[in-house]
């Protein structure tokens, strides 16, 4: 198990000045989905027949008869594989804004590094539930704050608490900006939700690719990635 160094950050990145631009993170976005659309489609609606099959399980392995809990296959679906699942948006988008040609088995890369990504998403989501369950606005804060955790541990290689204390320092700057971005991929998958959910086939993964794009221009790719071994 890693080695967690409360203090941990990385200064390099940190001390970064920059604007947020949310228009050409949308242009950005909407160019890297565009180059691989069927693969992006593909991969969500494979996640969403997952999510299907678990749930029509009988309880107590799945939610059916579960009388509004949660069945152990799906509870252990959400927890330890979908965040590795959902990095393969982030890895995919990676490889496409590095003009390298992605293929669907890339989405499945965040298992080479599963602990580090596993933690980032289960420590960042403690945290952030227990800041909305003390006064709502410290987790609202750490929602948006740690929205670059995920993708520095995917691209720099970072341990999970120097991404997240990374993350949460260097989108601290410009905080109401991110949360301005995030308001605003939030409508844009409820407008994806309005026709039947179809629309969330394009519209969750182009979330994906929009916050990839703010990324590579904040922060910055490296020009490879541990991911791709």
């Amino acid at each position: 198990m890693e080695t967690v160094d409360v203090s941990s950050f990385n200064t390099d990145i940190v001390s970064r000045d920059y604007e947020v631009n949310i228009g050409a993170y949308f242009s950005r976005g909407w160019e890297i989905f565009k180059q691989f659309a069927p693969g992006f489609i593909g991969y969500v609606i494979l996640l969403g027949v997952i999510g299907i099959v678990l749930g029509l399980l009988p309880a107590p392995l799945g939610n059916r008869g579960a009388e509004g809990g949660t069945g152990l296959l799906p509870f252990i679906y959400q927890v330890f594989i979908a965040p590795v699942l959902s990095a393969g948006f982030y890895i995919v988008a990676f490889q496409i804004a590095r003009n390298r040609s992605p293929e669907f088995s890339d989405f499945f890369r965040g298992f080479n590094r599963y602990l580090p990504i596993f933690l980032v998403s289960l420590i960042s989501g403690l945290l952030i539930v227990i800041g909305i369950i003390l006064l709502i606005i410290p987790g609202i804060y750490l929602a948006v704050s740690y929205l670059f955790s995920l993708l520095l541990v995917i691209d720099k290689n970072m341990s999970f608490w120097n991404a997240m204390e990374t993350s949460r320092r260097l989108v601290s700057k410009k905080w109401f900006s991110f949360f301005g971005l995030l308001i605003v991929l939030t409508l844009l998958n409820i407008a994806g939700a309005i026709v039947f959910g179809l629309g969330l086939l394009v519209t969750f993964p182009l979330t994906g690719c929009i916050i990839a794009a703010a990324y590579e221009d904040i922060v910055g790719l490296n020009s490879t990635s541990e991911l791709e071994a």
